[in-house]
């Protein structure tokens, strides 16, 4: 459904045909019609209290390999995009993610902010089901339910506690327009969508801790 482009700094995404949007992205936030979501590349050194992320965004979308109306950041490597997709009762959802967990945070604490601390879970879902606004919204909550499960699958424990998100993340969930009044756990998109995003983050999740872990390594036997 998603057909996925590599072009450093870049990552382009591109939807089967134009659909709405519905995000809290830095660029194009809202409900937008769109054909395309872009994820720009940025270096953790760029990412000082002081940075201006969306001016800074809005600028390059205007150098961007292909144009879209909406356009998430990512300090983690591009080239470790994942991808999952579903298919239930002939309804279709396919799940783009960048992941990185370096400023994790557990739900209703708060950890102490640090210069070395960015990464950010950035997920596109798609779903050919043609679904109302209200409805949308209520696809949102479930690819929101699917990445928070999949970070409890993955089992990352900070002080505050286990892992459920990151201070940065930002979800993107796009559909046709249409009829379709209810997208929850009951229904086929909902489990399509929260079966492409579970797998999908759980997956980079993990890939992204293996990471982590030979980092640390390294720096050890450096030591």
């Amino acid at each position: 459904m998603i057909a996925v482009t590599l072009a450093r700094p870049w990552l382009v995404a591109r939807l089967p045909g134009p659909m709405r949007a519905l995000s809290h992205a830095p660029y194009g936030p809202g409900y937008r019609m769109t054909g395309a979501v872009l994820w720009r590349e940025v270096r953790n050194a760029d990412l000082t209290p002081g940075f201006d992320a969306e001016g800074w965004l809005q600028g390059e979308m205007a150098r961007a390999p292909e144009p879209a109306g909406v356009a998430m950041l990512t300090s983690r490597d591009i080239g470790t995009w994942d991808q999952a997709s579903a298919s239930v009762d002939g309804i279709g959802a396919h799940c783009v993610v960048t992941l990185g967990l370096s400023n994790a945070e557990a739900v209703g604490t708060r950890l102490p902010w640090h210069s070395a601390d960015y990464g950010t879970i950035n997920l596109l879902v798609a779903t050919d089901a043609a679904l109302t606004g209200t409805a949308q919204l209520e696809a949102l909550t479930i690819a929101v339910q699917a990445r928070t499960a999949a970070l409890l699958d993955l089992g990352l424990r900070l002080e505050t506690g286990l892992a459920t998100g990151t201070g940065t993340d930002c979800i993107v969930v796009a559909c046709p327009p249409g009829d379709l009044r209810y997208a929850g756990l009951h229904t086929a998109v909902g489990e399509a969508v929260g079966s492409a995003t579970r797998r999908a983050v759980f997956r980079a999740a993990t890939d992204w801790l293996r990471w982590r872990d030979a980092k640390r390594a390294g720096r050890a036997q450096d030591g």
